[in-house]
């Protein structure tokens, strides 16, 4: 592996022209928007389950599978998407997406029983929002050598406040049009909004500004096939399993555990508090993803990594423990988020820091199916256990120390490890 000799052509040209410097934050701004219109099918989700369980007359953990298979085939097929973008670029690819993401409400609105959802909102749903996710961020990696914690965690930001401006307007719909005018009317307005967006994507070329620091790093551009065989990889993908299965945990399961404690309906400052904590983690999971994406670029990943972990774990023993309290609900799901989100800036610029930029979109892309097995603990396997047990504690407990036990491995081992092998490269 001739590593020493490969270089980083995307990254190499330092002061580009000022127009190049422009030109990428416009791409960060028209990926941004991509990611907000892909957003609700994942984040609101937890307002539809009920409405969808009355429609179709499934029980919860049935009917969680559309959410699992949406995560499923937005991230196991992800490494062969980010291989189709790279190839042909990322305007067709993320188009293409787009409209399929915002279909396949508009399919689901049309939907007569389970089988017929996990069709069209988990397969058709999952297989657009994967190619738009993977495409942005792999894209933004590359546009900033220089900042990719940021970059990554702004588009990513992207992806978890969109919902923030759908929730109240969803939840409303809900009520007044049901189910399936809801899905219809929101699927048409996500797919033209993000299709409109994704024409004026581009690569970068040669003309991405690279820091001097970036400059240095001289990491080698490694393929798929090589990173797999690496222990750095598998770590990685054994933390953001363990991250992903806590948060989805919650995205998926928070409007069953929030009626069961008794605090959906009550008011907090005035709203009722189950779309309103939900508004408030759409915005503290979208804050979180740049602002400790720029954290890490400046004082280092695995550092950021624990410090964001902990704190989503000790937010949410905080948040079980104090359960009956609709206030404390309402604000302690906003940490949890703030606690959570972050793994979609942390984990791909870590991941393009160590194996470079080249097929920095495939790379992520097998890392993503990560996300993909997180949502199988989380989702079915969470409500199932919720099931057995008659209880939310053990389903909390289980996350609280997948977020305990990453902040650990992400200082005493990912952190040694990492540096040990950029060491042995450069």
């Amino acid at each position: 592996m001739n590593t020493r000799t490969q270089t980083l052509h995307d990254e190499t040209t330092v002061g580009a022209p000022s127009v190049a410097a422009h030109n990428r934050w416009l791409q960060l701004v028209l990926g941004l928007v991509c990611m907000m219109a892909i957003s609700s099918p994942q984040y609101v989700w937890t307002l539809l389950t009920r409405p969808l369980a009355a429609k179709l007359g499934v029980a919860l953990p049935e009917l969680q599978i559309t959410f699992s298979l949406l995560i499923i085939l937005q991230t196991f097929f992800s490494p062969f998407q980010g291989k189709l973008i790279d190839r042909f670029g990322p305007r067709l690819l993320i188009s293409l997406g787009t409209v399929m993401s915002g279909l396949s409400w508009v399919l689901a609105s049309m939907a007569t029983s389970a089988s017929m959802l996990y069709l069209t909102y988990g397969l058709v749903g999952g297989l657009g929002t994967g190619i738009v996710y993977v495409g942005v961020v792999g894209l933004m990696v590359r546009w900033f050598p220089d900042r990719r914690g940021f970059a990554a965690g702004a588009v990513a930001a992207g992806y978890g406040m969109g919902a923030i401006v759908t929730t109240f307007p969803i939840s409303i719909s809900l009520a007044t049009r049901g189910i399936d005018g809801t899905l219809w009317i929101f699927g048409i307005a996500f797919a033209v909004v993000g299709f409109i967006a994704s024409q004026g994507l581009r690569t970068p070329g040669n003309v991405a500004p690279a820091s001097s620091e970036s400059s240095r790093a001289h990491v080698p551009n490694l393929r798929p096939s090589q990173i797999l065989k690496t222990p750095i990889f598998w770590l990685m993908f054994a933390m953001m399993t363990m991250m992903s299965t806590s948060g989805l945990m919650v995205t998926s399961q928070m409007a069953t555990f929030a009626a069961d404690f008794g605090v959906t309906k009550i008011l907090v400052f005035g709203m009722a508090a189950l779309p309103l904590a939900l508004t408030i983690d759409r915005f503290t999971n979208g804050v979180t993803r740049p602002l400790f994406g720029w954290v890490s670029d400046r004082f280092g990943r695995e550092n950021t990594m624990c410090i964001a972990f902990a704190l989503e774990g000790v937010a949410m023993a905080l948040w079980l423990l104090t359960r009956d309290n609709a206030v404390l609900f309402v604000l302690l799901s906003g940490v949890v988020f703030f606690g959570w989100g972050e793994i979609f800036s942390l984990f791909p610029s870590t991941l393009t820091d160590t194996f470079g930029t080249r097929h920095a979109t495939e790379n992520y892309g097998w890392l993503y199916i990560s996300q993909g097995i997180g949502s199988i603990f989380g989702g079915p396997l969470a409500a199932l256990m919720h099931q057995r047990a008659g209880s939310w504690t053990p389903v909390f407990g289980a996350a609280i120390a997948c977020d305990i036990l990453t902040a650990v491995l992400a200082l005493l081992v990912l952190k040694p490890l990492r540096a040990r092998f950029l060491a042995a490269i450069r």
